[in-house]
């Protein structure tokens, strides 16, 4: 089965293009107009062995929040495709993850309910030109158009950049451990209610 993804997004504000690979080997691809995201989004993929491509164009002019926004939601929607019915996942994964002084982990659930406990406290409000606000609108979107319960917590850390990439790295981690195959459940979904 192949679970793989193509969503498009297109509103007034952006218009976002997605193509991904769940059994991939973390190659990526980005044109957004936001370097850093980019290089956030290239640490799941890497971590995660998610091939994963985006393409954006936003109204930057303004700023970056519809953008970053709505990148979050077609990942998310782009994840609900690829997984289908979610048959024979593992379905939960955990990650921590460390860069020099900092430490994040992440816990996911693909559950098919949206849920999010963010919990980041970053010490500056940029990471270059990059609004650290934004990042918890992006992974609103993701979960709220993935069905996911997804838990993010920075342990510490005094570097903004170090604590924004030990999150997305724990992310790709987690996600990684979630969405493989158990061969103990092959035809199954992970749920004793039968559905997710």
């Amino acid at each position: 089965m192949q679970r793989t993804a193509q969503v498009e997004r297109n509103t007034l504000e952006t218009r976002i293009s997605i193509t991904l690979n769940l059994d991939g080997t973390g190659e990526s691809r980005f044109e957004t107009g936001v370097p850093f995201l980019d290089h956030m989004l290239d640490q799941v993929a890497r971590h995660g062995l998610i091939d994963l491509e985006v393409e954006a164009k936003g109204d930057l002019e303004i700023d970056a929040h519809h953008t970053v926004e709505d990148i979050g939601i077609t990942l998310g929607q782009a994840l609900a495709e690829a997984l289908g019915d979610k048959k024979g996942i593992r379905r939960y994964g955990h990650a921590y993850v460390p860069l020099d002084e900092a430490l994040s982990r992440v816990v996911v659930d693909f559950s098919g309910r949206p849920g999010l406990e963010y919990n980041v406290a970053f010490t500056r409000a940029r990471i270059g030109e990059f609004d650290v606000d934004l990042f918890q609108e992006f992974f609103q979107g993701l979960v709220n158009h993935a069905g996911m319960t997804l838990h993010i917590d920075n342990l510490r850390g005094i570097n903004a950049h170090h604590q924004a990439e030990t999150v997305f790295k724990a992310l790709g981690r987690a996600m990684r451990m979630a969405l493989e195959p158990d061969p103990r459940m092959s035809d199954v979904v992970p749920s004793t209610k039968g559905t997710l």
